[in-house]
């Protein structure tokens, strides 16, 4: 098993290879969307520095400002840290990557899972290599199926009746049609993310498929 510790060292080694990436890009790929269709890389900087520079009070006073509404907080929060220089925000990364705010119900996985997948978020629009290790990926595909997951990471629908399976590591999960591919592949689809599916196959992908267009619909 995992420990807490082991988890915050991925999770702390995550955000120094994310802010290596921000400080590698030019302005125009920092003003490019991301796998989150409403986020820049650079807005995506301002995300992953949220937890770490926004005190638990000022965040909870901005959802009461926004009626109660985490989602249009967050994006407030985000709107006015992406107004920030991106060395400072890569900086935020490196000085607190070895800080692990408590969030509810995801946890410290939650967290990891979080850094792994945003990390790509970025990197494969702009059709870089940079990535974390598998270790990692496998601590984040077996966070995506549980329940907890659900919370903002991985949506609800998209897995039943599926069995996802590794190629580059020793891990599966599930019952069902198969849907294979390496573990950072995989785990974007999990995700929500399209633009996985093209190194995915199996007999299960045109579901996946389908079901994954019908989120946008």
């Amino acid at each position: 098993m995992t420990s807490r510790e082991e988890l915050q060292d991925a999770t702390a080694q995550h955000r120094r290879l994310t802010a290596d990436l921000f400080d590698d890009l030019s302005d125009d790929e920092l003003d490019t969307a991301t796998l989150c269709p409403a986020w820049t890389a650079h807005a995506m900087a301002a995300h992953l520095v949220m937890p770490l520079d926004v005190p638990p009070l000022r965040f909870a006073l901005e959802i009461a400002r926004h009626k109660g509404s985490m989602d249009r907080a967050s994006e407030a929060v985000v709107a006015r840290l992406a107004d920030r220089p991106i060395g400072e925000l890569t900086a935020v990364l490196r000085e607190k990557a070895d800080v692990h705010p408590p969030i509810p119900v995801v946890g410290t996985t939650g967290q990891l899972a979080d850094t792994a997948i945003h990390l790509r978020d970025v990197a494969r629009p702009l059709g870089r290599d940079d990535d974390v290790p598998l270790t990692s990926w496998r601590l984040v595909l077996a966070f995506l199926v549980t329940r907890a997951a659900q919370i903002g990471h991985a949506p609800r629908g998209v897995t039943p009746g599926l069995r996802f399976r590794a190629t580059d590591q020793a891990w599966s999960w599930g019952e069902g049609a198969e849907v294979v591919g390496p573990s950072e592949a995989v785990a974007l689809g999990i995700a929500g993310r399209p633009a996985a599916l093209v190194d995915l196959d199996g007999p299960g992908l045109h579901t996946l498929q389908r079901r994954l267009a019908g989120r946008g619909e």
